[in-house]
Formats: C-alpha cells, structure tokens, sequence
C-alpha cells in the first residue's frame, strides 16, 4: 500500500503543519485547499490514506466524502473535523475513522499508521 498521504483542509496552517509532522514521519504527504482540488488529485494520485475536513467554504466534506467513495473506492479516508456532531451523521459512516480535531495529532497519527499497515 502507498505511504502516501492527502490531506484535504481549506485552513492552510492545518495543512501545512499536518504536512511537516507527516513528512518528519517519513511519508510523502500532499494537500488540497478545497473539495474539487482534493477529488481531482485522489483521482490521479496513489494515495494510501486521505484525511479530509469537513467544514469546508466550497464543499461539504461529506460531499467530497461520496465523491471520494466513487473516485477511489479502496482508498481509506479520515474524517478529521473540529465538530462532534457530524459522527453521528450517518453519511460520515462512509469513512473509515472519524477523529475530532485537537492540537495533539498522536491519535491522527496512529489512525494513519493503523491504516496503512499491510491487511
């Protein structure tokens, strides 16, 4: 499975400090401001996991979530979101993992690394 990583997050500051621990980590990350952005490049991409907000000015994530499912059926994604209250929207249920944003990113990590382990 690709160590590659998309992160999808319209907040620059996430991406790229989601960017810097990823890549100090050893994996090639790429990112996406935005939903059509982040379709476009899972699409051509080999991506081993994405993680994708959801409050996003373009594009719902949930949205991008459906769009990702069509695109990349196999591709493990990670709604990474600052409100609880979509884990219990059963269109989140698409994702593999829902984790709630925090300025420790230990439990985005091991979701990642979980993810990408061989099955």
């Amino acid at each position: 499975m690709s160590q590659r990583i998309l992160i999808v997050d319209d907040e620059e500051l996430i991406r790229l400090l989601y960017e810097k621990e990823l890549r100090q980590d050893g994996y090639e990350v790429d990112t996406a401001c935005n939903g059509a952005e982040a379709v476009e490049k899972a699409s051509q991409g080999d991506f081993g996991v994405i993680v994708l907000d959801i409050e996003m000015p373009d594009i719902s994530g949930l949205e991008v979530l459906h769009k990702l499912r069509t695109a990349v059926p196999e591709t493990p994604i990670i709604l990474h979101s600052a409100y609880t209250t979509y884990k219990s929207d059963f269109q989140s249920w698409l994702a593999d993992e829902y984790i709630v944003k925090s300025s420790d990113i230990a439990a985005l990590k091991q979701k990642i690394e979980q993810l990408l382990e061989p099955r």
